[in-house]
């Protein structure tokens, strides 16, 4: 099974965050209590599939806001992703791409988290019989 991690600078800020975007839970890792690490307990809003995923304390300085994408992206499917997308707006995030509709894959957007991550979000297209 895929793992991510999420870097951040505010551990308890990026809790509040992801659990309100996506619904996610976390746990303190036993033995990660170093780095802040805790282990992310949920499934996709909407996808239904569960994760193993962590946040973690950033090591270092968070990559500046606004700038061009800091690593690899994440990209997590939801039921609405122009509510989700708006939720994010509102609670800290900033627009990094705005919901847009792709042919045949579906609506998706992307959102800074507040930490200097950037998080994508998708709304699958309908399937067609």
């Amino acid at each position: 099974m895929p793992h991510f991690e999420i870097h951040v600078s505010d551990v308890e800020q990026a809790k509040a965050f992801y659990a309100g975007l996506f619904g996610w839970a976390f746990a303190p890792m036993p033995g990660g209590e170093d780095v802040g690490y805790h282990l992310i307990d949920g499934d996709q809003i909407g996808g239904g599939s569960s994760l193993t995923a962590g946040l973690l304390g950033r090591a270092d300085d968070a990559p500046a806001n606004g700038g061009p994408v800091r690593g690899g992206t994440m990209t997590f499917e939801v039921d609405d992703c122009d509510e989700r997308y708006a939720w994010a707006l509102t609670n800290g995030g900033a627009e990094a791409l705005p919901p847009t509709d792709y042919p045949d894959i579906g609506r998706c957007a992307y959102v800074e988290d507040g930490q200097g991550n950037i998080v994508g979000m998708i709304t699958p297209a309908a399937e067609e019989n």
